[in-house]
């Protein structure tokens, strides 16, 4: 990884985390279609950017930092959104939340142990942010073409629950795994 700031994947990210307000905006106004289109394009600008960091080498340190940020940041809004419509639960939020805090507080203890490259994505979470980018999709959709479908809301969600605490307990043992070894070579052999 190189220290370039203006990648394509960079600027990439950077227009996504733009969009947040304006989707937040269209939410809040009933402007579902909108804010539908929106959130599909900031979808579909995750998997480009990452296609485009991938295939011509454009990684940077700046986007390994951005793009999971930018992830966050669009779903935290859009779940914060509905809950303040009514249309999730405030206890899905705060799950989400509270996963997504305890991640920084492992890394952040990763850090205070030298190792501040030890939590990567597993593939776990990547699953964890595709469910909830579907449901998040699934949900405005639902406000923009007036459907419900009880079933599926409640299965996405159910799937969300599920993923979010398996994804939560692997983190927990991997940060656990990694305190243990770094108390163990700071002890040294005795």
């Amino acid at each position: 990884m190189d220290t370039v700031i203006f990648t394509i994947p960079n600027v990439i990210t950077i227009a996504r985390l733009i969009a947040i307000p304006f989707i937040v905006w269209a939410m809040l106004n009933g402007a579902w279609t909108t804010a539908f289109v929106l959130f599909a394009l900031a979808g579909a600008s995750d998997g480009i950017d990452g296609f485009i960091a991938r295939h011509w080498k454009q990684h940077s340190r700046l986007g390994s930092y951005l793009d999971p940020l930018a992830d966050k940041a669009l779903t935290i809004a859009v779940f914060s959104t509905f809950v303040a419509h009514g249309i999730m639960p405030f206890w899905l939020l705060a799950l989400i939340v509270a996963r997504d805090v305890a991640i920084v507080v492992g890394a952040g203890l990763m850090a205070s142990f030298g190792d501040a490259a030890a939590i990567r994505p597993l593939m776990i979470s990547k699953i964890n942010t595709t469910v909830l980018i579907l449901l998040a999709g699934w949900l405005l959709a639902a406000g923009a073409f007036g459907w419900t479908f009880p079933i599926i809301e409640g299965a996405l969600i159910g799937l969300v629950v599920f993923l979010t605490a398996v994804s939560a307990a692997a983190y927990g043992r991997l940060v656990a795994g990694k305190i243990r070894r770094a108390m163990e070579r700071k002890d040294g052999p005795k």
